[in-house]
């Protein structure tokens, strides 16, 4: 019985609200055709559709709200990542423009330095090669056969001297730097009082600290002095930078003394060289011995000749 009762209950429920709605809508029907009274429509009409219009105003609000907030988040997103690419464009600009400043500095001193050394052939070249076992031996450089680039070539930047060619392909070449325990060449002070000529060779126990032997003991070289090619064999130019004097030390057998070289150039810094193709320099004179006391001649083979001319 309790349950048939439930169900009962529940069907006039149920009906009761249809009704309600039903008579909602005719009197909306019969308000907007003009058929009930004014007062009698506009009051129940506002009243029963106030509900309503405050929903719709309400829900209207809030998907308005959310699509204004979804499309300004949708729109910072987009700025921040055209921003975002703009600034990596901005950064990529600065990085090339500062390339191509500190670029355009090199040439510019490799410019003036051909320039003034007029007495020299020279053909720019770039550094496109150094393996890490050979940092301080070795460089590649983008000039070659192609180029009329031979070995025994010397390298120099406006600094100073660099190496030699020695390795040729049609278009890259190999320099032996000055810093190879295995180069040497000849030098000599640039000062004019002192003029001790030496040897500089590369320090196996110091890459970029060069040594310059064959300094006899006690010769006038100091701390500060600067060195420079003597031109003597013929591969070097006289009057190349080499670097100047770090320190000077005696020998381990005591007879000659040894000069540390700080180098000219900077070998960490090395990207553009050049190339000395030809030198219209004049080679050194053959040093001549010195006019012998009368009486005290020697013969070519250091034979005692007498006073009289005769052995």
């Amino acid at each position: 019985m309790s349950r048939i009762r439930q169900d009962s209950d529940s069907r006039k429920t149920t009906w009761v609200f249809v009704a309600v709605v039903v008579s909602l809508f005719l009197v909306i029907f019969l308000a907007a055709r003009g058929q009930l009274n004014p007062i009698l429509t506009n009051s129940t009409v506002i009243t029963a559709l106030a509900p309503f219009q405050r929903a719709i105003s309400w829900a209207g609000d809030k998907i308005n709200g959310a699509t204004t907030t979804v499309w300004e988040i949708a729109t910072v997103y987009y700025q921040n990542k055209e921003l975002k690419e703009e600034v990596f464009a901005l950064r990529q600009q600065n990085l090339q423009a500062a390339e191509y400043v500190a670029e355009n500095i090199r040439l510019q001193e490799m410019l003036n330095y051909k320039h003034a050394a007029v007495q020299f052939d020279l053909m720019p070249a770039k550094v496109i090669g150094r393996e890490s076992s050979t940092w301080t031996s070795v460089i590649s450089i983008n000039r070659g056969s192609s180029d009329g680039i031979k070995t025994n070539m010397p390298v120099v930047t406006e600094k100073g001297l660099v190496g030699v060619i020695t390795d040729v392909s049609p278009v890259a070449s190999r320099v032996q730097l000055l810093l190879d325990s295995r180069f040497s060449v000849g030098t000599l002070v640039q000062r004019p009082e002192s003029r001790v000529a030496g040897i500089v060779q590369g320090n196996p126990s110091d890459a970029m600290l060069p040594q310059m032997i064959n300094i006899p003991r006690n010769s006038d070289i100091i701390v500060g002095d600067t060195i420079v090619t003597s031109g003597f064999g013929g591969v070097f130019p006289k009057g190349l930078m080499v670097g100047s004097v770090a320190t000077v030390k005696n020998d381990s057998g005591g007879l000659l003394e040894i000069a540390y070289i700080n180098t000219a150039v900077d070998f960490q810094k090395l990207e553009d060289v050049m190339i000395i193709t030809a030198s219209r320099e004049a080679p050194p004179q053959p040093l001549t011995p010195p006019k012998q006391t009368p009486g005290t001649e020697t013969d070519k083979d250091g034979n005692l000749i007498g006073g009289d001319g005769k052995k």
